[in-house]
């Protein structure tokens, strides 16, 4: 795992810069800035928008007194989703939309769930009560 996260790191970073300085050649350099401006204010927006509503699904769903674990799933998304967003680069700006999107964000709750499942099955995932 830290391997695979050190390479992105390394990699995705990389070939932002490749694609920024290609778009920088292909449309120009003040478009290029614009376009990086505009995804991040719409990914700001985006992002405050779906995590609102999250939030207010979360808060009914509790007061019904059911757990609000996709809810959970969401947040993380549309958190990292938002964080990506406000990052420069327009590859980091399509994974950005992709979490924030529900339609596309529910391909990765799915592979969150499994994940997490698995963790707990395995025990590298714990739950700690309190009473």
């Amino acid at each position: 795992m830290g391997r695979i996260l050190l390479l992105l790191i390394i990699i995705v970073p990389a070939t932002e810069v490749g694609v920024l300085i290609l778009s920088g050649n292909l449309i120009g350099i003040w478009p290029t800035v614009l376009l990086i401006i505009l995804t991040g204010v719409l990914g700001a927006w985006l992002a405050k928008r779906e995590g609102m509503q999250a939030i207010q699904l979360a808060q009914v769903q509790a007061q019904q007194g059911q757990i609000p674990s996709g809810m959970i799933l969401d947040g993380i998304c549309i958190l990292i989703g938002g964080v990506v967003l406000l990052t420069p680069g327009f590859i980091t700006d399509l994974f950005g939309f992709f979490l924030l999107v529900p339609q596309t964000r529910a391909i990765v709750k799915a592979f969150l769930q499994k994940l997490f499942e698995k963790m707990i099955k395995n025990g590298n995932f714990v739950f700690i009560t309190r009473r």
